[in-house]
């Protein structure tokens, strides 16, 4: 069990809470922390119908999460590759050419909705009922970056179709019970609040539909309690259990074609939404049904999640969920564990400073076995880290080089074409294009 807040820290998360559920005008919101594997506080606000960590809200796209975590186990059981286009599991939709990965990634140019009526306000069908046609495709692929709740429909249709159940069997036996999320379900069950959209000049609500989306349940179908949501950011905090290779949560909290070393970004992995805020990176995914809205985030670094759940169509501050984050760290900022000494996973000569032209770099190791190669403390420049191959090469895991292979020789690093030398320009290195003999000169010599 985790260990309560303080109590002066639950004030400081129920006075946010409060505010958030007030200014908002939400009928009802609950919210909590997370950590040690689960709540370590929470609360309910406005007319919460029940024990508020046992009530049930739409999840809405943060389902696409737990899509993407069914489709990345049929990669890692080797039933589909991310680069597969879609037509080789799905065929015959004008998106065939794209692929599974740019599907989990919206980077398939897929359009935002599926055509026909609001999907999330009128009965769904099957993906025959959809009717796509070319105007379903709004962007070349990897184009840039475009949501599309259609794309996560698909992803649902193949999900199902590998299988050979439904997206709400799947995600159930696979993902949901697992997990030990027995109060999350693709309908209403039990205690759950009603969706309510709240008129914008004055105080009276009025009650949004509810439905099954068919094909397009992949999207935005999950109900939820808190207690469930709770465990479901343990779950992206680490505690995968037997529904998920830790490595491949890894890969999903990667976000595409964003720097992230830049200051500040929001970009998205594998159905994973990727955050950077005040230094410190979130990852989640936030949700929204005519009704309800919902977040999850963790920081993976701190070890902490926040969650919360309201009946509300809009109107609600996005900042809570970051903003409860912030107030647990300032409260009771996390205490690192011990430094131990541990061997290096290379000799110590190896390590040190190498040049790239006239420019250093550190070559350390750091904890876990691996590598970090970067700039000079209070330097700028491009850093890594590497984990280690079996054929001594190591390959980059994050910034500029991640996915690139280093190799070390006794007086050269070759990384990307790129050679280090142990002296800048070494003329007794491999250096591309060789080093002018006459070798450093004043330049009026």
């Amino acid at each position: 069990m985790p260990e309560s807040v303080l109590p002066a820290t639950a004030r400081a998360l129920l006075a946010r809470t409060a505010r958030v559920q007030r200014d908002g005008r939400a009928p009802s919101l609950v919210a909590g922390v997370v950590r040690d594997g689960g709540l370590a506080w929470s609360a309910g606000r406005g007319d919460v119908a029940g024990p508020h960590t046992d009530v049930q809200y739409r999840l809405g796209s943060i389902s696409k999460t737990v899509t993407a975590v069914a489709v990345l186990r049929l990669r890692d059981e080797g039933r589909l590759h991310l680069d597969d286009p879609l037509d080789r599991h799905v065929p015959g939709t004008p998106l065939g050419d794209r692929s599974v990965g740019q599907l989990l990634s919206h980077l398939a140019g897929a359009s935002a909705e599926s055509p026909g009526g609001w999907w999330e306000r009128v009965p769904g069908g099957s993906l025959e009922d959809l009717a796509l046609g070319g105007e379903d495709v709004v962007l070349g692929e990897a184009r840039r970056f475009h949501y599309s709740n259609l794309g996560f429909g698909l992803l649902g249709e193949l999900v199902a179709r590998l299988r050979g159940r439904s997206w709400d069997d799947v995600v159930t036996g696979e993902v949901l019970l697992p997990l030990g999320m027995t109060r999350t379900t693709p309908r209403p069950s039990g205690r759950a609040a009603q969706g309510y959209a709240v008129h914008p000049w004055a105080d009276v609500v009025l009650a949004e539909p509810e439905h099954h989306a068919g094909v397009m349940a992949a999207a935005g179908q999950l109900w939820a309690t808190l207690a469930d949501l709770a465990r479901f950011a343990a779950f992206l905090l680490g505690d995968t259990g037997d529904v998920l290779d830790p490595g491949t949560l890894e890969e999903m909290a990667v976000p595409a074609g964003v720097d992230p070393s830049s200051p500040a970004w929001s970009a998205y992995g594998l159905g994973l939404q990727v955050l950077r805020v005040d230094g410190r990176t979130l990852t989640g995914h936030g949700g929204s049904m005519p009704g309800f809205l919902a977040g999850v985030l963790v920081d993976r670094e701190e070890g902490t999640g926040g969650v919360s759940l309201a009946n509300t169509t809009s109107g609600l501050d996005p900042g809570l969920v970051p903003g409860l984050l912030a107030d647990l760290r300032a409260a009771e900022p996390r205490v690192a564990e011990p430094w131990r000494p541990s061997p290096p996973p290379v000799p110590l000569d190896q390590l040190g400073v190498w040049y790239w032209g006239p420019a250093p770099s550190l070559l350390r190791a750091v904890a876990g076995g691996l590598l970090h190669l970067g700039p000079l403390p209070g330097r700028p420049g491009r850093a890594s880290r590497f984990r280690g191959r079996d054929d001594g090469t190591w390959v980059g895991l994050d910034g500029y080089y991640a996915g690139e292979v280093l190799r070390i020789a006794p007086d050269h690093l070759d990384l990307g074409t790129f050679v280090l030398t142990r002296e800048p320009y070494d003329p007794d290195a491999p250096v591309p294009g060789g080093v002018d003999e006459r070798g450093w000169t004043s330049p009026d010599s």
